[in-house]
């Protein structure tokens, strides 16, 4: 019989502990790996997180992630190091602004912006989720769903991956769109997503630091579904081909990402081989506590 992978937060853990490394263009240098994953490149949300981590571990004086914006320049190897070079390029009172480059094989893979606040006194508003939305308990988990699916395209291993190598339990309203585009094709849907266990301890990274992470992490895997969700363009459908092209996220208010947390995503437009998908995390009590909008590469062939 197969052996099945044990569901893990560490797959996670893994990707975002860097090692120091010598710059070689900017101020400050990390390691990190790419983790396993049954695609021909490397998973976006690695790239995404590890830069986070890296950008995070050059600001030492208390200020907040607050923000990032990212272009994905070349597909990444997978189970590779890639070299992240932080550039510092302001330090002031309130904020502090980095550039982060990520490079393999010796060619840009990944370049971001990320802007760091001390935090003020301002006023306070806070989207509440208004969308009637079924709780996680109630609804089936990846595992659960592809277990009771057999046949079509999708592997063996794209399954396994699907229903544990991912880090996060993640579970769909209206459901999935792994074998096929399951419930309405409209260009919205939601997704409960929480840690399979507790999260780790990452060296170099506050527990409030790696929550961030953890966001930066999980946000890229289901981004763009809802456009998918649109054109009637499940997972295994033979011929598909994705890849993130740019990458924006706001971090509103820190989110107890030991707990389910709830992507509510929609499609934003669809056109000539690119899709743009925007989704808020809200925590259990209903609370936005970050947006996310990616555009990414859509190839239906």
């Amino acid at each position: 019989m197969p052996t099945r992978t044990l569901p893990t937060s560490a797959i996670f853990t893994a990707a975002v502990t860097l090692i120091p490394a010598e710059p070689q263009h900017l101020d400050v240098a990390f390691d990190a790996t790419t983790q396993s994953c049954p695609w021909p490149k490397a998973y976006g949300g690695d790239l995404v997180a590890q830069a986070a981590a890296a950008a995070m571990r050059s600001v030492g004086d208390g200020k907040t992630l607050h923000s990032m914006h990212s272009y994905f320049l070349r597909p990444a190897d997978i189970g590779a190091v890639v070299r992240y070079e932080v550039e510092l390029l302001r330090d002031g009172r309130g904020y502090s602004t980095r550039q982060v480059r990520g490079y393999q094989n010796g060619k840009p893979v990944y370049v971001c912006l990320a802007n760091f606040a001390a935090g003020e006194p301002g006023g306070a508003f806070v989207a509440e989720l208004i969308a009637d939305v079924p709780a996680p308990e109630n609804l089936l988990s990846s595992a659960d769903y592809l277990a009771a699916r057999s046949g079509g395209t999708m592997t063996a291993e794209s399954k396994e991956y699907w229903s544990a190598g991912r880090s996060f339990d993640m579970r769909h309203v209206p459901g999935p769109v792994y074998l096929t585009v399951d419930g309405e094709r409209a260009p919205h849907q939601a997704v409960w997503v929480k840690p399979f266990d507790p999260l780790r301890p990452v060296d170099g990274l506050t527990d409030a630091q790696r929550d961030i992470a953890a966001l930066a992490y999980v946000c890229d895997y289901t981004i763009l579904e809802p456009v998918l969700r649109v054109l009637d363009l499940p997972w295994a459908r033979p011929g598909l081909t994705t890849a993130s092209l740019d990458h924006a996220m706001w971090f509103h208010r820190p989110a107890p990402v030991g707990d389910w947390l709830l992507y509510v995503q929609e499609a934003v437009a669809a056109d000539d081989g690119r899709g743009l998908g925007c989704g808020r995390f809200y925590d259990r009590e209903g609370r936005h506590v970050a947006t996310v909008l990616q555009e990414g590469m859509i190839r239906a062939q």
